[in-house]
């Protein structure tokens, strides 16, 4: 028989354990661990514990005291619709709950909801009629929406004007362009746009379109590109009352200046459709977020562009340009690749229709001279977002099957346009053009294309060879098949453009070994011979560009043959003429320009030669790479100097500015080598910074690959370390600096680069308060903090100096004050080493913080028992300046507190401050006699010395 009471006992137990097992929560437990960490400024955990406490929470009335404390947390972290949320749930509970109203009030009115928020203070000004904040709020809020309503009025007005200059026949065009400009600027703001959407403004920009004029066009997409911008509202009927047809036929035109702002108004709606736009929408949320339609709608309008004759070259570019951005994945962490897959589907065959375009033939696509290699990206882009083997197996197949169905036997046109679309997709996925290009029939046709009297076959042909002997690995299959018959076409031909082909195959075949001495393919001389020719051809203006671009792809690969690079710098007239074409439009060169800067400065990854390990392979008779004596340092130096003469920097900068689907990461990674092989001398910097450097490098650093943006970061690094800043990155460029400077702080990065990047951010954390806030805001503090314990003195002395100039920021000195740390022992430790620089920083960071801070001049003589001997030592300093710094810490810590400025009096200080207030002045010694002095008369004031009698 069960007894109840043992029952019960078994219930009570099993209720404890399962509590502190913490499966049953206790709300008022959870609430004040959340007030806990409120208090302490830890809003993240005080939510988290808020957040408990609301699940576990049965009684309505202690609901609504936690939902109001979750609120105060959301206004600190900016989270303005949750506080309403959590402020609302708390007022329905209580409707006189002041603080929840005027939690509410403060949210809204940073929501823009003005009226809202006054209606709530006006409630609170009515309960508390004699606070003084509530009345202070409802005056504001009342003005600021007067003010509000009267602006509103005017926009009105001033949109509508606007409009009647533009459509007026009578007004002159200096009018309308400015009636357009202002449209455009007013657009940009939210309400601005907001103002020309409520005004038919969309209907009467379709109008303007419709005129044809390609200003009043110019202006009405720009104007529509600003109003949709983070607005997915505004997107959706934009779209839906110009239509994406209507778009698509505007970015179809000849003009590239419409092209490209069309382009940007399609990604302006795209960002806002796909998550751009974070507003809350309340009751209409679920009809403004269904755009999965419009998505679809849009990219399959573009997939039909890129096939579309009626299309234009540069239409034809943004439309490429757009699938690349939007389609794969940014995150590849995400698993949703749906987008990829249905682009693949629905607009493969176009992408490789647009590959395998011969503009030497009749009724070919319009192209520019950048659309081949722009389509191309985009497969390599497609293809590395497939996630399995089926998906990648199905991508295969289908470019298989679209290249043989075009081979013909009795149309060489379409055996071309066969082979070019390989070579389309060699120069993107090349692991399936490496597969297609093996396919029974390809290199029979290359071979038949190559033996053909027509230029255009040959021409094909020899690229795509060209192409397939792109991976060194793969090479040696083209060596044994190909490099007769390169040298044949290049012998036989008298067709230059056949010719230089010709040979940029052989530099390419002749270069797999890369820049390894003993793994020379061609004879002795023969390379620098091909290299003679490419910098002839180069040099030849006669030629068209097209041709010319081969000559440098020739020099990419012979560049990896020290004697060949050595001969390419001295020659000022190919440099000179390579730097141009990397300015023309015609922005395919980017690639093997970076390939050739990369060679010549010897800016790539090179494996660390250990002299046992050499002998061992020497030993086992394994193949041990050699370097060649013109690619030791003092050569490298020399091309260096030779290609910042010929003006190198300015040619970056210009490359930079590239489309990103041309400007892929790795060509952004080979960038930023260069820029940094060039920034290794520091008498260079100020040549670099001239021609734009710096300006050039910010981009590099922030986005590419993790290498690139770690190179393009220490470039930055040793330009911020010597450089003015604000010379070096004008206006506001200076603070996009900043966090390329703190992510070389990580541990991982060498100490090199540590060291440059402190002296980096010392340099900016000079120049005002917001470098600092910035610095503080990239979370570089503790970073910079555990270098002052690093071993290495010149790093731990570069972390010193940052700090010495961080310290006159508040948050810094804040974290001075907390109890429990070892901040402030460390710098007066510092301030006792021998090491000169780092003294004079840690004594600089103490005067700084004990003038900021009288609560650390007290502090400082409980953090250890030298500081009286640390703080002798610095105020007799051989050192002026140290000097100056420890006897303004002595003059702080006399101001700060009775007690110890009657301890400092006592003890020999004072003898030391009698010695040098009674010095000569001495330009010199100045300052430092100056505070002596200073010191002297403080203690008078206060009483605890009195003045010599005469």
């Amino acid at each position: 028989m069960i007894n109840p009471n043992d029952k019960k006992l078994h219930t009570d137990q099993t209720f404890l354990l399962r509590r502190s097992m913490g499966e049953i929560a206790d709300p008022v437990q959870f609430k004040e661990e959340g007030n806990k960490h409120f208090q302490a400024g830890e809003i993240d955990k005080a939510i988290e514990c808020y957040t408990k406490a609301i699940k576990s929470c049965k009684d309505k009335k202690a609901l609504a005291v936690i939902y109001r404390n979750r609120s105060a947390c959301f206004l600190k972290k900016e989270n303005y619709n949750n506080a309403v949320s959590d402020a609302s749930k708390a007022i329905d509970v209580d409707a006189a709950d002041i603080k929840a109203l005027y939690r509410r009030c403060q949210a809204l009115e940073k929501l823009g909801k003005l009226d809202m928020a006054f209606k709530d203070v006006q409630r609170c000004a009515t309960l508390e009629p004699k606070n003084k904040t509530f009345l202070e709020t409802l005056r504001r809020l009342g003005a600021d929406i007067q003010q509000k309503l009267k602006t509103t009025f005017s926009t009105d007005s001033r949109v509508q004007n606007m409009f009647d200059i533009l459509f007026s026949d009578e007004s002159d065009k200096e009018k309308q362009e400015k009636a357009a400009n202002n449209l455009i600027v007013l657009a940009r703001e939210d309400a601005g746009a907001e103002r020309i959407f409520q005004n038919n403004g969309v209907p009467l920009l379709v109008q303007l379109i419709d005129t044809g004029k390609p200003e009043m066009i110019l202006a009405a997409i720009r104007t529509l590109s600003g109003m949709c911008t983070g607005h997915r509202a505004r997107a959706t009927a934009i779209i839906h009352t110009v239509g994406i047809s209507k778009l698509c036929s505007i970015m179809a035109v000849d003009n590239e200046e419409i092209v490209l702002a069309t382009a940007n108004l399609f990604q302006c709606v795209y960002d806002s459709l796909s998550g751009g736009d974070k507003r809350n929408y309340g009751k209409e949320e679920a009809l403004v977020l269904d755009s999965s339609k419009d998505l679809k709608d849009i990219l399959l309008a573009l997939l039909e562009m890129i096939a579309s004759k009626k299309v234009s070259g540069h239409g034809r570019d943004q439309a490429l340009n757009l699938l690349t951005k939007n389609v794969p994945r940014k995150d590849k962490k995400n698993t949703d690749n749906s987008k990829g897959l249905f682009t693949i589907d629905h607009g493969l065959k176009k992408i490789l229709k647009v590959c395998g375009q011969v503009p030497d033939l009749p009724d070919q696509l319009p192209l520019t001279e950048n659309t081949q290699l722009i389509a191309s990206v985009l497969l390599n882009k497609l293809y590395d977002d497939m996630r399995c083997d089926p998906e990648r197996d199905h991508f295969r197949d289908t470019c298989d099957e679209y290249i043989k169905s075009k081979f013909d036997p009795n149309d060489m046109d379409r055996n071309i346009h066969a082979i070019n679309t390989l070579s389309g997709i060699l120069q993107g996925p090349f692991d399936v053009g490496n597969v297609l290009a093996g396919r029974q029939g390809v290199m029979e046709m290359m071979v038949a294309l190559c033996g053909s009297e027509r230029e255009v076959d040959q021409l094909v042909a020899v690229e795509a060879l060209i192409h397939a002997s792109t991976k060194t690995s793969k090479a040696s299959f083209f060596i044994s098949n190909g490099v007769t018959l390169l040298k044949d076409m290049y012998k036989k031909t008298k067709n230059e453009k056949i010719k230089i082909r010709a040979l940029v195959g052989l530099c390419k075949l002749g270069s797999a070994g890369g820049d390894d001495y003993s793994m020379r393919q061609f004879a002795e001389g023969s390379t620098e011979k091909l290299a003679k020719q490419c910098r002839k051809w180069l040099c030849n203006p006669t030629l068209d560009v097209r041709t010319r671009k081969w000559a440098v792809e020739g020099l990419a690969y012979l560049t990896n043959d020290a004697d060949v690079k050595d001969d390419f710098v001295e020659d000022e007239a190919a440099l000179r003429a390579m730097f141009e074409l990397a300015k023309s439009k015609d922005k395919t060169i980017l690639y093997a320009v970076a390939c050739t800067l990369v060679n010549c400065t010897n800016s790539y990854d090179k494996k660390e030669i250990i002299p046992e390990m050499v002998q061992l392979a020497k030993f086992s008779k394994q193949h041990v790479p050699e370097q060649h004596p013109k690619d030791k340092k003092d050569f490298i130096e020399r091309r260096v100097k030779r290609l910042l003469k010929a003006g190198v920097t300015s040619a970056l900068a210009v490359m930079v500015k590239a489309d990103n689907s041309i400007l892929t990461d790795q060509t952004k990674e080979m960038l930023a080598r260069v820029f940094l092989a060039l920034a290794e001398d520091i008498k260079d910097r100020g040549t670099i910074v001239a021609q734009g450097g710096g300006r050039a490098l910010l981009p590099l650093a922030l986005e590419g690959t993790d290498k690139g943006k770690i190179k393009a970061s220490h470039a930055l690094a040793k330009i911020a370390a010597v450089s003015n800043p604000e010379i070096a990155f004008p206006a506001e460029r200076i603070y996009e600096v900043v966090r390329p400077l703190v992510s070389l702080l990580n541990t991982e990065r060498d100490g090199l680069e540590n060291f440059e990047a402190l002296l980096g951010l010392t340099n900016l954390a000079a120049l005002n308060d917001k470098l600092r806030v910035k610095i503080l805001k990239e979370k570089a503090l503790p970073e910079i903090e555990n270098y002052m314990f690093e071993e290495h003195d010149q790093i731990r002395q570069a972390a010193t100096e940052c700090m010495c100039n961080l310290v006159c920021c508040k948050e810094v000195q804040d974290r001075y004050l907390e109890d429990g740390n070892d901040k402030l022992k460390l710098l007066v430790l510092l301030c006792g080493e021998d090491d000169v620089q780092l003294q004079r920083a840690a004594a600089g960071a103490l005067a700084m913080l004990t003038a900021a801070q009288k609560k650390l001049a007290v502090k400082i003589t409980k953090v250890t028992g030298q500081w009286l001997e640390i703080i002798q030592r610095l105020c007799i300093h051989d050192n002026p300046e140290i000097q100056h710094r420890g006897l303004v810490t002595v003059f702080n810590m006399l101001d700060a507190d009775e007690q110890l400025a009657k301890k400092l009096i006592e003890c020999e200080l004072l003898e030391i401050l009698t010695y040098v207030a009674k010095l000569e002045d001495n330009p010199k010694k100045q300052d430092a006699i100056n505070a002596a002095r200073a010191c002297l008369s403080r203690a008078m004031d206060t009483g605890l010395i009195k003045p010599f009698s005469n």
